[in-house]
């Protein structure tokens, strides 16, 4: 994971390799594996700046959860190559936050996400975001 400290908000870069089991009979990505590649981009962003998921939710009683997507494919990945997932905070709410992801296999953009991602409470609704999770995507 590599932290780009010249944006207002924090880039975090982490590489991934495309394995038999992401693709499809054509050796190409199959286009779900994407959104699998996204998560754990979102997760180390989230990791390198002592975010864990499981953590979170037994300390605060909150989850984050995907509230909306969007993709956009532009190109194919395959067999064998080697992808840099790039994750960085855009936007930031009381309750909500949104995440611009690029994957890229080299300087060749393949796909782009927005993610909405939502704080939930163990009963299901809206919750505040902690402070905490707010500070670190404060950048």
């Amino acid at each position: 994971m590599k932290n780009d400290n010249n944006s207002s908000k924090s880039l975090e870069t982490i590489d991934i390799r495309v394995y038999y089991e992401d693709t499809d009979a054509g050796r190409v990505v199959y286009y779900a594996n994407y959104l699998k590649f996204a998560e754990r981009g979102r997760t180390e962003y989230l990791r390198v700046h002592n975010i864990e998921n499981s953590k979170l939710a037994e300390e605060t009683g909150v989850f984050v959860v995907v509230r909306h997507l969007e993709v956009d494919y532009r190109a194919a990945a395959r067999l064998d190559d080697l992808l840099t997932v790039e994750t960085r905070v855009v936007d930031l709410g009381k309750a909500s936050f949104t995440m611009q992801q690029d994957i890229k296999r080299g300087a060749t953009l393949l796909v782009t996400l927005k993610v909405v991602l939502a704080c939930m409470g163990q009963d299901g609704r809206a919750a505040r975001m902690p402070q905490a999770l707010r500070t670190i995507l404060e950048g």
